[in-house]
Formats: C-alpha cells, structure tokens, sequence
C-alpha cells in the first residue's frame, strides 16, 4: 500500500482530492476516560464547581471536529453536515462515542477522532480540581462508510 501524504520527493504534501466524486460520509469514533467512582458520581449528581460536564464535554467535542484541519496539518478542511456526541456513564469511566458527517471528496474520520478526544480532555479539564488520576485510553475508529474504499467496520461490540 502506498502511503498518500509523500510527493515525489518523500515530503508531505496534502492529497489532492478535486477529482473525487462526493459521497456521503459517516464515521463512528469511541474512547474512554476513566476516573476514581467519588468523580463519577460527582459528574452524575452536578457538583463539579466548573459547571454541567457532559453538556461541556458534547460542546467541546463539537467545536473540535469543526477545528480539525487547523490542527492536524494534512487533514482538509471539510464542511461538515453533522457531529453528535454522546456518553455512556459507568462505575468507573464515561465511554464517549462521536458521529460526525459530511458529503463531500474525504471522509471525517479524524474529526470523529477528533471529536472523543476533545470531549475527553474537557471532561479532564473539568474535573482535574479532584482527580488527577484520570486516563484518556482507548480511541479508535469504530466505523466509516463513503468513499473509494467504502465500508469499515471494527470487529467489536459497543
């Protein structure tokens, strides 16, 4: 397989996608943040002094799809037509998933990447006052579908 982002030199260029034809893209990106249960349950019962942390985290994680291309150098700046966050709230962590969307040359999965990262590190921004033993683990594309090479799914149950 050869690697697209090296020009004819072996330096990085961004691929041109002008030919393209444009199709509807979804991905489906997840990750986990985990922390001690006392900050669970503080998440749960709203006495995190920074205010609401899964409406922040859902905005974050928003805002950062949006903001992909201006972080990730060879990413292109693509209009997206969608992104939704969502959390499932365990003992011990929040698993965070993102749908992200667009139509159009290139698919969205590093802005659904994007997306559980962002709304990961709010959630640490947010409640590092009192844990600071969380961990960010586990992101990964989960599913993506458009484009030339069609349909991905990753082998795994939610």
């Amino acid at each position: 397989m050869k690697l697209t982002h090296f020009n004819e030199k072996g330096r990085a260029h961004m691929v041109e996608v002008g030919e393209k034809n444009d199709t509807k893209r979804v991905a489906i990106a997840r990750g986990t943040i985990k922390m001690k249960k006392e900050t669970i349950n503080s998440i749960r019962n709203g006495m995190i002094k920074k205010g609401d942390v899964l409406s922040v985290s859902q905005i974050a994680g928003i805002m950062g799809a949006k903001k992909t291309s201006n972080i990730i150098p060879m990413c292109h700046n693509i209009f997206l037509t969608g992104a939704d966050i969502s959390f499932r709230i365990n003992e011990e962590e929040i698993e965070i998933e993102s749908i992200v969307k667009t139509t159009g040359k290139t698919g969205v999965e590093m802005e659904a990447l994007m997306a559980v990262n962002i709304a990961a590190m709010t959630i640490y921004d947010m409640c590092k006052a009192i844990d600071k033993d969380m961990i960010i683990t586990n992101v990964r594309l989960i599913e993506k579908t458009g484009g030339k090479s069609g349909k991905y799914v990753r082998g795994e149950s939610r």
